[in-house]
C-alpha cells in the first residue's frame, strides 16, 4: 500500500492530509498521479500542477521516479522564500 501525503495549499485545497491506495507494482510517480486524478477526479485541478514538487521516501522526485508498493510519496506546492 502506497502511503500518499499532502502538504502547504495543497492539503487545504484537496481538504485531506492524505490517502492510502493500492497500485500495480513498479509505477512512476507520474503514473501514480494519474491513479489519484482517476479515483479523485475533483482534485485534478489541484494536483494538474506542473510545479507541483514530489518527495518518495523523503527523497525529492521527479514524474520518472518509481514508487515501491509500501513508499510514502508527498506532493507539495512550491515553497518560495522571503
Amino acid at each position: 500500500m502506497i502511503k500518499v501525503l499532502f502538504f502547504g495549499q495543497l492539503k487545504e485545497q484537496l481538504g485531506v492530509a492524505g490517502t492510502e491506495l493500492y497500485t500495480k507494482p513498479g509505477i512512476t510517480v507520474a503514473q501514480l498521479l494519474e491513479h489519484i486524478i482517476q479515483i479523485h477526479p475533483h482534485w485534478a485541478q489541484h494536483l494538474n500542477n506542473e510545479n507541483l514538487l514530489v518527495a518518495v521516501d523523503q527523497v525529492m522526485a521527479k514524474p520518472g521516479t518509481l514508487v515501491s508498493e509500501s513508499s510514502e510519496v508527498a506532493f507539495f506546492p512550491p515553497v518560495t522564500g522571503g
